[in-house]
């Protein structure tokens, strides 16, 4: 048996079978889920935490090494997974390959940039505290 034996004749001809890219996707994007489920509930307890403190209270909390380097994994966990989100709904909903191709790039330098802007940000914080 062979591989196309799922393919319409018009899919063969254009060579328009499987990716073979479903798995990793869907292993990444469970991994991503999986190291969310620990660090939301984390983000969320301890930003009200810090928030019920004052905006001083909050700057020395982000200041602290452990705080800061779990706010950027969590940012950075958060926003790939919303990458990969993104993109299957751009690849299954945008027919046109061109307008498609714009915007999976979009999708993936607007997540680099967003990552950029919060890294920064903590870095900035932590850093700062400490000069």
């Amino acid at each position: 048996m062979s591989n196309n034996q799922f393919l319409t004749p018009t899919k063969a001809a254009r060579g328009l079978g499987s990716a073979k890219s479903g798995t990793v996707h869907h292993i990444r994007q469970r991994v991503s889920a999986l190291a969310l489920i620990f660090l939301v509930p984390w983000f969320v307890f301890s930003v009200i935490r810090a928030i019920q403190g004052g905006e001083a209270t909050a700057a020395d909390w982000v200041s602290q090494p452990v705080p800061a380097i779990l706010l950027i994994l969590t940012a950075g966990a958060a926003i790939y997974h919303m990458r990969l989100g993104m993109q299957v709904v751009i690849e299954d909903y945008i027919a046109k390959s061109g307008t498609r191709a714009a915007l999976l790039i979009l999708n993936s330098f607007a997540c680099i940039a967003l990552f950029a802007i919060v890294a920064l940000s903590v870095l900035k914080l932590w850093i700062g505290a400490a000069a």
